[in-house]
């Protein structure tokens, strides 16, 4: 029998290994305004969590935002927004890269080479961009078609071993970890990118609407009653929570009973990650009693959890060339990193560089 001991170890963990560090994670989230509860429970909470273990490169993806229209100012103020969420949440700068995405040309560089590797079979699976879309593809840009070989050059682009992401990208992960697997083979260069692995983490990684719990909560949302946002104050998210929907019946009283009940659900999953507890002990916590019961604590508990988040927010946002140094020597170190990875995807390429 093998001694497990000696089988062979994943190269690009052993050098994180080696400092003590589980690996390398990148993740980014599209600033596209009203970061909400969503963002933070599934994303930017759990970036903070991950920065003792990992070394950690957090961007705002810029270049994916203009897959749709934008207005330039509201872009520029909403990129700054995120960066200070991603400070307010506890990301350290001075160790982390905190940066945007279109600060480092080596993204959409190595984008090009990979719209050159993946399939069209492989892009034509990808279900984000059909629900995007709608059912006016013809207007839609070729770079929302093209947006998932991009999500994989944002990975790759630093080797990242992890991706936090939530139950909606793992496909996107998947096509990540195929034009890996196939700019290796194709090139033969066997370990040269990393198979990343995703990180799904939390009780509430797919956060829903307030107001409908079989729709997830969204930025785009016409109803603001539909999201609670990162700065809102106490009583905004008091009124919002208090009107959130939910269903005549008493509390689930346990979790086969919650899943049949999607409203119900959802504010027990948001509980339980504000919490910090798994869903089965929210249920227990909560069985048989009226939902007004259960909206007051949750109330208290959403109050104490993203009050200090949000006036920390507001207080970096008032400061916006405090936020433009932070993102400008998070893209220092990100160009750092990119730059010498994408010169080796050129050589394995073949392109010359005199």
């Amino acid at each position: 029998m093998s001694d497990p001991t000696n089988a062979p170890v994943n190269p690009h963990l052993a050098a994180y290994a080696a400092r003590g560090l589980k690996g390398r994670i990148l993740s980014g989230v599209q600033p596209t305004g009203n970061l909400h509860l969503g963002n933070y429970l599934g994303a930017i909470r759990n970036f903070a969590r991950l920065q003792g273990d990992y070394e950690c490169f957090y961007c705002v993806v810029d270049l994916h935002a203009i897959t749709q229209p934008q207005d330039p100012a509201q872009l520029a103020a909403q990129t700054r927004e995120i960066a200070a969420a991603y400070l307010a949440a506890g990301i350290d700068a001075s160790r982390h890269a905190i940066f945007n995405q279109s600060a480092v040309p080596a993204h959409a560089q190595l984008a090009w080479v990979f719209n050159c590797v993946a399939r069209l079979g492989w892009m034509n699976r990808m279900t984000q961009f059909k629900e995007k879309a709608g059912k006016d593809r013809e207007n839609a840009s070729l770079g929302l078609y093209a947006y998932p070989a991009l999500m994989a050059a944002d990975i790759l682009i630093y080797k990242a071993t992890h991706v936090p992401v939530g139950e909606d990208q793992k496909q996107h992960l998947e096509l990540t970890r195929d034009i890996a697997i196939k700019f290796n083979n194709d090139f033969a260069q066997p370990d040269f990118f990393p198979v990343t692995e995703p990180l799904i983490l939390g009780a509430a990684t797919r956060v829903m609407s307030l107001r409908d719990g079989t729709k997830k909560m969204s930025k785009s949302d016409p109803s603001d009653f539909s999201r609670i946002t990162l700065t809102d104050e106490a009583d905004a998210i008091a009124q919002k929570i208090r009107r959130a929907k939910t269903d005549p019946h008493p509390m689930p009283a346990d979790a086969a009973e919650a899943e049949k009940r999607p409203e119900a659900d959802n504010l027990l999953g948001i509980y339980a990650a504000l919490a910090d507890i798994d869903r089965d002990a929210a249920i227990a916590e909560f069985a048989g009693r009226q939902f007004s019961d259960f909206k007051a604590r949750l109330t208290d508990l959403a109050v104490e959890k993203l009050g200090p988040m949000g006036a920390e927010m507001k207080r970096l946002m008032a400061d916006p060339a405090h936020v433009d140094r932070v993102l400008r020597a998070g893209a220092d170190k990100a160009n750092a990193v990119a730059e010498p990875i994408l010169a080796e995807v050129y050589r394995a390429v073949g392109f010359l560089r005199p």
